[in-house]
Parts: structure tokens; C-alpha cells; sequence
């Protein structure tokens, strides 16, 4: 972390330019090193093709649940099946449901291509704060309301820390998934956690967490070991 403390360090005297060699910067206090006349800049087009493909593939997991068919026949329940195939967990498809896309930088544009060729009808969140949104977009809340899939894209700024909370879930369907491969803390995962259990919305995964990598008895991965419709990945 980046910070003030650090900033004001003997050793930051001379400092001019703080180069991320990745996308995100919350990690650094931008505020005060612009006060420094310090530049920040990232790597905008960082991991943009795998990050787009691994939400997919959260995706279709929430969608098929392959994995936990891949376990059933580990454990021999297909082996034991009365019909030719297993039904066990209910699946989805895709096509015609609503991906709402909260963050569409090169990585949300990505995924919207990607949704699009399986059909999916793509929404976009407009910026927060932002009055009249254009190019298509759609405020947080009614997308909130009409999608079947939400998936989060945008950077760690105080106005999206805590974007999805109890009020925001509360405000989806309770068909809906939840995807989050952007920041943690985007998500109240205390919220979630209870929401979960009550099938408020269907199923999240995430492949970011608050505090990475988490200690064994984290709330989220407890979650994630105990719940059926949470996925947690590293």
C-alpha cells in the first residue's frame, strides 16, 4: 500500500512516477500523490482476454454445475442412477437471459462480447453519480431489478466500495447470479453471506475476496465450504 505515510517517507523525496503493473490503483493513494506531482498510471489492457474468459466460465459453472455433476460421478451417484442421466442440480440456459455489466472498461466490453455469443441480451450500468447516462446505459438500480446475471467489472473507488450491499441485493431477482472478478470489497460480503442461505438471489461466485489471501476461518470461505450456491476461487 501506497499511502500517505509512505509518500512522506524520506525515501518518496524524489518521487515521480508510480507505474502499476496491473489495472487496479486503490492500493495507492492518488490524492496525495498528485499533491507530490506524482504520475500513477496502470496497464489498462492487463489480463483483459483471461479475466473476460474466466467470468464466462463462472458463468457457465453457475449456469450447468458442472463441477458438482463432475462430483457426483466421482462419488458413484451416477453409477446408482435409475435413468440413463443424472438430474440432480438444476441448470440454465443462457440464451435470451439479461447479463447486466456493472464497469465497462476493457474487461466489461470483453465479457459483453463474449455473453453475446451465447445469446445473452447485454445491460449496462451507467457511471455512479452520473445523472443522464448515455451510450446505451442504464442506472444501477433498474439493472439491478431486470438482470439475471450481474457481473462486476468496475475499479475500487469510494463510491463502489460496498456497491452491492443488503440494499442492492434486495433489489435483484431471487433467479439471479452474482459474478465478481474485479475488487473484493465491491461486494458487502457480510450482506451476501446472508443472503445466500435465504435464496435472495440463486448463486455468486467470486474470484476476489476482501483480504487476499484470506485466513482459514475467513466468513467468505467459510461460506463458500458450508453454502451449495457460492463459489470461491484464488
Amino acid at each position: 500500500v501506497i499511502d500517505k505515510s509512505v509518500l512522506d517517507s524520506a525515501e518518496a523525496k524524489d518521487l515521480r512516477l508510480i507505474a502499476v503493473a496491473a489495472t487496479g490503483t486503490d492500493i495507492i493513494d492518488r490524492k496525495e500523490a498528485s499533491k507530490r506531482g506524482a504520475k500513477v498510471c496502470n496497464v489498462p489492457g492487463y489480463a483483459t482476454q483471461s479475466v473476460a474468459q474466466f467470468t464466462m466460465g463462472l458463468m457457465l459453472e453457475l449456469a450447468t454445475q458442472a463441477g458438482k455433476y463432475a462430483n457426483s460421478v466421482r462419488g458413484g451417484d451416477w453409477q446408482r442412477s435409475s435413468i440413463f442421466s443424472l438430474l440432480n442440480y438444476p441448470t440454465i440456459e443462457l440464451q435470451g437471459k439479461k447479463l447486466g455489466i456493472v464497469g465497462y472498461g476493457n474487461i466489461g466490453q470483453t465479457v459483453a462480447q463474449m455473453a453475446r455469443g451465447f445469446g445473452l441480451e447485454v445491460l449496462i450500468a451507467a457511471r455512479p453519480g452520473e445523472r443522464a447516462p448515455g451510450g446505451g446505459r442504464i442506472p444501477l438500480e433498474p439493472l439491478l431489478s431486470q438482470a439475471d446475471i450481474v457481473s462486476l467489472h468496475c475499479p475500487l473507488t469510494p463510491e463502489t466500495r460496498n456497491l452491492i450491499n443488503e440494499q442492492s441485493l434486495a433489489l435483484m431477482k431471487p433467479t439471479a447470479f452474482l459474478i465478481n472478478t474485479a475488487r473484493g470489497a465491491l461486494v458487502d460480503e457480510a450482506a451476501l453471506i446472508e443472503a445466500l442461505p435465504q435464496k435472495r438471489i440463486a448463486a455468486a461466485a467470486l474470484d476476489v475476496i476482501s483480504k487476499e489471501p484470506p485466513p482459514a476461518d475467513y466468513p467468505i470461505i467459510q461460506a463458500a465450504n458450508e453454502l451449495d450456491n457460492l463459489i470461491v476461487t484464488p
